[in-house]
């Protein structure tokens, strides 16, 4: 006779940590990620505390007959992760540093600032996103770029181990020699593979940078940002920059003349000499005057000055592409979308250089997208109610799509809010093809499929 289904009682006997059901009142707690705009409302959530957690949490939904998705800080969070079970590992942190290696062994619940923290310490750095906030492994499995990518190649890139709980509730260890094809399929995947509880992660020896940001009023916006989309591709690997359309609220955290102001904000990281990076930014200084100029030399720990992103959570609507190239069509489309007169909903829209090291593919590459494209580009608004949500999306998806005659194959943890072919359109179909392969081995009831994650079933 089959067995009984588990139940409820079963998964609470099972774990270490806490199990919060929709009538416990610690249950929103335990949903809330980084993204407010999303309330998740899975059937169950297991706080894990241990690996065996994790286990327990995959096992006991494979045989319920439900997916699972996980979160550490929500930052990735795109939908209500209905009739799921919710594994969080925001109480699984920790990190490792061999000096020696120069690598990083690190938790899954473990946020970047801890990373960047303790590989400061011996003169280390990893290539981390634009925010120290963002939790390590969504970032690294989504493929992942920062300020530092252009020079040291994607996050992904500098996975060198992980430990995964595939859907049959086995804890595998994977790296190019144990089951390469696995590696490389979760390393630009998130978690349509399995949820991994441990990343190991070279670092490079990075202690300082020239860099922060210009803000520019926003009578100069326009002519900051083609004067940007002229300059940036001239830039050594060495330096990268993005360009951020910015309707500021009136945060009196910011600089006062900041403020409750739409500005254009030029971000920029170099890992050469001070004199080298000024002599690089010069010709952007030279474009109008800035409100501020906080470009300068900083240890590589305050990575978080370059692009400022918020540090508190917020409700945030989004969507994004990639483009191969950035004519004058193409920003004159996005400023009669989102410049200083169009009267936008959105709050940011941003262009970041790509190139350099995230284009080329490294010994061992993994299956991360949007390796061929110039800049990434990325549509936000912050809603203050349902009508302006629905504003904000019409908005942003008008920006995606006046960009469309110039898109490339984006990054996956840049697409936002997508749909299903959306997301598949990222990679080539042989490559999608050769995805769903392996899905079909590790994976073959779909337990591992959300609106999080690539749906590859």
């Amino acid at each position: 006779m089959p067995s009984a289904a588990p139940t409820i009682a079963d998964l609470v006997a099972s774990v270490a940590g806490p199990v919060r059901r929709p009538d416990d009142p610690a249950y929103r707690r335990a949903t809330a990620g980084f993204n407010l705009a999303h309330q998740p409302c899975p059937a169950v959530v297991v706080e894990a505390v241990c690996e065996s957690d994790v286990v327990a949490a995959v096992r006991y939904a494979a045989a319920a007959g439900l997916a699972v998705t996980t979160q550490a800080t929500g930052h990735g969070l795109r939908g209500d992760l209905a009739g799921t079970v919710l594994v969080t590992t925001a109480r699984m942190s920790g990190v490792r540093i061999d000096p020696r290696r120069r690598v990083a062994v690190v938790c899954a619940g473990t946020r970047w600032r801890a990373v960047i923290d303790a590989a400061a310490l011996h003169g280390l750095a990893p290539i981390t996103g634009s925010s120290a906030s963002v939790g390590v492994v969504g970032m690294a499995l989504g493929g992942g770029v920062g300020p530092f990518s252009r020079a040291h190649g994607m996050i992904a890139d500098r996975v060198v181990r992980l430990r995964i709980v595939t859907a049959d509730g086995r804890v595998r260890d994977v790296d190019a020699d144990r089951d390469p094809e696995l590696f490389r399929a979760v390393r630009g995947t998130r978690g349509a593979f399995g949820i991994v509880t441990e990343l190991e992660i070279e670092l490079v020896p990075i202690t300082r940078f020239h860099g922060g940001g210009l803000f520019f009023p926003a009578a100069s916006a326009a002519r900051v940002l083609h004067a940007w989309r002229e300059w940036a591709p001239g830039l050594p690997e060495a330096a990268s920059s993005s360009l951020a359309l910015l309707a500021l609220p009136p945060d009196p955290a910011l600089p006062p003349p900041l403020g409750g102001t739409y500005v254009a904000h030029l971000r920029f990281a170099h890992l050469g000499t001070a004199e080298e990076g000024a002599a690089l930014v010069a010709p952007m200084r030279a474009v109008a005057t800035p409100l501020v100029d906080a470009i300068t030399e900083l240890p590589a720990a305050a990575i978080d000055a370059v692009h400022m992103d918020p540090l508190a959570p917020v409700p945030v609507v989004e969507q994004g592409c990639s483009v191969r190239e950035l004519p004058v069509d193409a920003a004159d489309e996005v400023l009669a979308l989102a410049g200083p007169d169009a009267g936008s909903p959105l709050t940011v829209v941003e262009f970041r250089l790509l190139g350099g090291a995230v284009a080329r593919r490294p010994e061992n590459a993994p299956a991360a997208s949007g390796r061929d494209g110039a800049f990434t580009a990325f549509a936000a608004g912050i809603p203050v109610d349902p009508e302006h949500a629905a504003a904000v999306r019409v908005r942003a998806a008008a920006v995606v799509d006046a960009l469309a005659p110039w898109s490339a194959r984006g990054l996956l943890n840049f697409v936002g809010e997508a749909g299903p072919e959306r997301i598949e359109g990222l990679w080539e179909p042989a490559e999608w093809a050769r995805l769903r392969a392996i899905k079909a081995v590790v994976d073959p009831a779909g337990v591992f499929t959300s609106g999080e994650t690539p749906d590859l079933g």
